[in-house]
């Protein structure tokens, strides 16, 4: 993956994200190591997310990490806790605005259909 691939990736998955209720303004510089290295920021402002391909000075915080663990965190199959706490991302800054990415990728919640709910209804009666 390149630098530019990357950075188009976190657009596309970032930028769909509801940040409706993020109500505060947020600065993240991405530091991307290995494959695909450079630098980019994620910004929220207004409820809208922007990602784009520069550094951000007046950030709250960095995040450093590859490229595979932040498209990890970007689809929500890794928890940005427990990548800082097993030193697969670093960060420097607020790291309570860097948790705020967690509200960007939750998964909406699966609806109860009549067949899940007739399943779970069976098991409880056996």
């Amino acid at each position: 993956m390149t630098y530019e691939e990357l950075v188009q990736k976190a657009k596309e998955t970032y930028c769909k994200a509801d940040a409706g209720e993020i109500k505060e303004h947020v600065a993240i510089q991405f530091n991307i190591t290995g494959e695909a290295a450079g630098a980019f920021y994620l910004e929220i402002r207004d409820g809208q997310v922007m990602v784009e391909p520069y550094e951000y000075y007046d950030r709250d915080v960095i995040v450093t990490c590859d490229a595979e663990h932040l498209i990890q965190i970007a689809e929500g199959k890794l928890g940005m806790e427990a990548a800082y706490l097993t030193g697969q991302i670093k960060a420097e800054g607020d790291l309570g605005k860097a948790l705020l990415l967690k509200k960007l990728t939750q998964k909406p919640e699966k609806k109860a259909t009549k067949k899940t709910v007739k399943k779970a209804t069976a098991k409880k009666t056996k």
